[in-house]
């Protein structure tokens, strides 16, 4: 089907396209909302930018058209090739052991040796560490070229122009490994290419490296068999993403999916890829807000940029739904759909699930210390025995039905042994819907945090500014006035949907206004009190007559540091009388009775 029918007959309000052909079809920058494109041919489509909210693609089979796959089974033939043929001539080279003089014996050995290093370097940490190696082995030998009264010059010369070309066919063996195997075409043909390359030209290949016996030619194919299958090996390691070659992965993974199916900078918000085949597909910038990618096949073949689908363990427990006590740890699982996933004592801690949806999950004894789980859906998902330790939920967080008998807020116990279970009786558990309004009671609250005590007066102004500003709020919102070593936690009880931010902001406003005026008023009570005793010791030093040599005692009493020390010092819970009809007069407004200055 043309994308020119399918256009039309969305605008005409058809929203099924199950099983039709959009084999190479652009839809780029197209509203297609809603609709169903399962079990439909979607390779090669271009689905750039367009908006497909809640588009289901079930099944839908995604990636290369059979025209680039021929691209890449011809790309890969001659990348065989000239893997085939670095091979021999690596081989050739180490044959040079059974050579007919001693120069090209010494090198054979000094190849063969550095053969075996750079290897091992590049098994142990990765290609990109090979290839310095490599790449510092070469640097040594073309120094020893440069310095002919180090080495014998003609020796030095051909040594080091020999080796140069056995570490750049090194890198490219390897390179070409890597790509063959994440085009997925079969490993037979970088073997083949070796032997046909050796068949072709038996003559001009031993001709090259003056080899003559059976032994000389066999030791060289048989140097080049394990190269490639070395090669071959880190293909498949950087394939199964080994993150010592991630970097090749990436950009095989990427050069696979030029031609595929494109969903860059598509929104894809609670679209379902369920069972989708997504090899070779571009999801760059793609928004994937609860997108479903539950049983799709070879969704680690796509090309996911900088999306949450990058992180291996995430993009399995997106397609697995299975997460029972594995780590998460610092996680981005923004926007994740993890719908019905087993996240049975898994480790959550520091993970970012904002946005995500996690209904009917099983959270059980799950540690969610410090997660980050704002607009997140828990509905219906179980929670009995999780560990909610400095979690960060608001109002837009979901918690209808949640299955809890208990939970716990401590990830570890405390000095009595205590992790502070809710409910507190071990024997009690939560009935239906207490854990929800045990929560939403949380959700519904703000803390603010004064620092080194409460000073009285700039309380009570900053509380009559947020009561004129916000007539829910009553002297009953006060929660609770906790002292916390030096500072004091105040807990405001505030409406559902409160700007919390705002909230705090305009309290701290008026409050640090007032502190900060109270600090100029005392200063110049001070400079007061120091100019009244410096007249007084004036006044004294003229009128004195009693003696020759005065003795005068001056004492400066600055009393307005002690001042504002006791505003902040002494408050009495006991007595807070807030009366709400008052909140227009600050002469009346009373929050402590307190003996302020």
């Amino acid at each position: 089907m043309e994308a020119n029918e399918v256009l039309s007959k969305y605008k005409n309000g058809e929203r099924d396209f199950r099983r039709v052909n959009l084999r190479g079809q652009s839809f780029q920058g197209q509203d297609l909302s809603g609709a169903d494109f399962s079990d439909a041919d979607i390779r090669g489509a271009n689905f750039k930018s367009a908006i497909l909210t809640g588009t289901k693609f079930c099944n839908a089979k995604a990636g290369l058209q059979k025209r680039w796959v021929t691209a890449l089974l011809l790309v890969s033939w001659i990348v065989s090739g000239l893997s085939g043929i670095a091979s021999l001539l690596a081989g050739g080279v180490v044959a040079l052991i059974f050579g007919d003089n001693l120069e090209k014996q010494v090198f054979g050995w000094i190849a063969l040796v550095s053969l075996i290093v750079v290897y091992s370097v590049i098994l142990r940490q990765g290609l990109g560490a090979g290839v310095a190696s490599a790449s510092a082995i070469a640097s040594a030998f073309a120094i020893a070229s440069a310095f002919p009264s180090a080495f014998a010059s003609a020796f030095a010369r051909v040594s080091a122009f020999a080796f140069a070309i056995i570490i750049t066919f090194v890198f490219a063996i390897a390179r070409a490994s890597a790509f063959t195997f994440t085009f997925a075409i079969a490993f037979t043909f970088v073997i083949a290419s070796a032997f046909v390359i050796a068949s072709a030209f038996p003559s001009a290949f031993a001709k090259a490296f003056g080899l003559t016996e059976p032994v000389d030619i066999a030791l060289a194919l048989a140097i080049a068999i394990v190269l490639v299958l070395l090669g071959a090996y880190l293909g498949w390691r950087a394939l199964k993403g080994d993150p010592r070659d991630a970097w090749i992965r990436t950009i095989a993974i990427a050069f696979a999916a030029t031609g595929g199916t494109s969903f860059y900078k598509a929104d894809l918000t609670d679209a379902d890829f369920t069972g989708a085949t997504l090899k070779s597909t571009d999801l760059r910038e793609a928004i994937l807000t609860r997108t479903c990618w539950r049983d799709t096949i070879k969704l680690d073949q796509a090309r996911p940029g900088k999306t949450i689908l990058a992180d291996t363990a995430v993009r399995e427990l997106s397609v697995s739904g299975n997460g029972y006590k594995k780590s998460y740890v610092d996680a981005n699982l923004r926007g994740a759909n993890l719908k019905g996933a087993n996240l049975n004592k898994a480790n959550l801690k520091l993970a970012d699930i904002s946005e995500a949806t996690l209904e009917e999950a099983n959270l059980e004894w799950a540690i969610l210390t410090e997660a980050q789980a704002v607009g997140t859906n828990f509905t219906h998902a179980y929670f009995t025995g999780a560990c909610l330790e400095a979690w960060n939920i608001d109002s837009t967080t979901t918690l209808t039905n949640v299955d809890c008998q208990y939970v716990f807020l401590l990830e570890t116990a405390n000095s009595q042994g205590s992790r502070e279970r809710r409910p507190h009786d071990p024997d009690r558990v939560f009935q239906p819907g207490d854990f929800e309004k045990l929560y939403n009671k949380i959700i519904n609250t703000v803390k603010i945090l004064l620092r080194n005590g409460v000073n009285q007066k700039a309380f009570r102004q900053a509380f009559q500014k947020i009561m004129a500003g916000n007539p829910a709020i009553t002297s009953d919102s006060i929660q609770a006035i906790e002292k916390k070593g030096n500072d004091v936690l105040l807990t405001l009880e505030v409406p559902e949907g409160t700007d919390k931010g705002k909230f705090e902001r305009q309290f701290f406003a008026v409050y640090e206004a007032r502190l900060e005026a109270a600090k100029q008023t005392a200063l110049l009570e001070a400079e007061r009190i120091h100019n009244q005793d410096y007249k007084e010791f004036v006044r004294a030093a003229l009128t004195s007559h009693q003696s020759s040599n005065p003795i005068i005692n001056l004492t400066n009493t600055a009393k307005a540091e002690s001042d504002m020390s006791d505003n902040s010092r002494n408050f009495n819970i006991d007595n807070l009388d807030i009366d709400q009809s008052q909140a227009h007069n600050p002469n009346n407004f009373n929050v402590f009775n307190d003996n302020a200055r």
